[in-house]
């Protein structure tokens, strides 16, 4: 992601190859199990475990793979290199109902934009993702914890301390899982991939979000199990389940922070997978990545403000003395109405999601987090504090307000915007 290297290796149990991938605008390829020796990888789960490359582009994940797919005798994993096609056609997406977003409504336009690009050039069928979630759910919340156990079961006797805490508590339980717990699972697992493998004769490939949001170090930190968790909701059934994948780039969040999505396909259709991945790559036509930023742009947040606090209004002092600084003007996505409450002094707009509204003129301002959060404690109800999302589809944090706010209000919609009703009255 810096460009101070042309590739870098990492690995893949439940979506490691794939998760730092999307966050930092790179291609993510993680190939079949068994097309890459394992040999003299430090595992996690050895059944599972891939060698996966990260990249700038597919040709250099070509290249890599060049080099080092081919059967292995020496490692118990290897199996005999195969290349399946795959047409593309048929392209197999969560029910909408079933996409998680954990709270990122940037992650959901993204994504729905990258599906706009895909169906440009196929069919996209929505499916029932239950079975593969009933699979993830196998990896940390069945019996393969006891295979993690078993990668590191003589430190985990010898120094457990040696291990990190949260590491620890997530793999001791493996100790106390029977054989007749295993099998049950192997047995659970088998009669989902073979619904997986069905999917397979209905679609040509799966185009999944990588993650659905994405995190603070120190959020993760707070509570590792529960977030990491979240960023595997799409990626943590595909080893099990024994299919290719290949995380590519769909775009960027305010904070600069990449979205990506993944193509998933079956054993053996990783090179298919990369051509699927050009041709999309190709007509999404995504701009270049933002430049590093090594400064934490997610302590900065987003404010859209409406009306008492848009410049030379009453209110804009409040923003000033916080060191707010200007982004610029924008519209609203069309979905908004725009009320002027009644006996509010001075004078204020109530913002309303309405499906049959329209863009509503807005300025938005960056503060950081503390400023924000001290900001946020002024505002008096019924106005509240929420998501605002802009024409472009992007999302910031803006004014909003609760039902009461309506009672007497009047409906300036039609004149688009806080100053034309202020220049009205006046």
């Amino acid at each position: 992601a810096a460009g101070v290297a042309a590739f870098a290796l990492g690995t893949d149990t439940a979506g490691s190859g794939r998760v730092p991938a999307a966050f930092n605008h790179l291609i993510g390829f993680k190939p079949s199990k068994g097309r890459w020796s394992t040999r003299g990888l430090v595992p996690a789960c050895r059944t599972l475990d891939c060698i996966t490359v990260f990249t700038d582009d597919t040709a250099d994940a070509r290249l890599v793979d060049g080099v080092l797919a081919g059967f292995d005798a020496d490692d118990p994993y290897s199996t005999p290199l195969a290349d399946r096609g795959v047409a593309a056609g048929r392209i197999g997406v969560p029910r909408r109902g079933q996409r998680m977003w954990f709270g990122d409504a940037q992650s959901e336009y993204l994504y729905d934009r990258a599906l706009a690009t895909l169906a440009a050039g196929a069919e996209i069928v929505e499916i029932d993702i239950a079975p593969l979630l009933e699979a993830a759910q196998l990896l940390y919340g069945g019996p393969w914890v006891a295979e993690r156990t078993a990668a590191i079961g003589d430190l985990l006797t010898r120094a457990p301390d040696a291990i990190d805490p949260t590491v620890r508590a997530v793999v001791a339980p493996g100790a106390d899982i029977d054989a007749v717990t295993l099998w049950r699972g192997m047995y659970r697992l088998a009669e989902l991939k073979r619904h997986a493998d069905m999917l397979f004769q209905d679609i040509d490939l799966l185009a999944f979000p990588t993650t659905g949001t994405t995190y603070r170090v120190a959020e993760l930190l707070a509570a590792p199990v529960a977030l990491n968790s979240n960023l595997g909701f799409y990626t943590n059934f595909v080893n099990l389940l024994d299919m290719a994948a290949v995380a590519v780039p769909a775009g960027v969040r305010d904070n600069a922070t990449g979205f990506g999505i993944t193509l998933i396909g079956p054993a053996d259709s990783d090179r298919a997978l990369l051509d699927v991945a050009d041709r999309y790559l190709a007509a999404a036509d995504l701009p270049p990545p933002p430049p590093l930023d090594t400064g934490d742009r997610m302590d900065k947040v987003k404010l859209a403000v409406v009306g008492a606090h848009l410049k030379d209004m009453p209110l804009h002092w409040q923003l000033t003395s916080r060191e707010a600084v200007f982004v610029g003007a924008f519209q609203t996505a069309p979905t908004y109405c725009l009320y002027a409450m009644a006996d509010s002094v001075p004078p204020k707009p109530a913002l309303v999601h309405d499906e049959g509204g329209a863009g509503i003129a807005v300025e938005v301002y960056e503060l950081d987090v503390a400023a924000f959060g001290s900001f946020v404690v002024e505002v008096p109800a019924p106005l509240a504090i929420g998501t605002v999302v802009l024409a472009d589809g992007s999302s910031v944090k803006g004014f909003v307000a609760e039902p009461r706010a309506l009672t007497g209000a009047q409906d300036i919609t039609d004149l688009g915007g806080w100053r034309a009703y202020i220049a009205q009255r006046a």
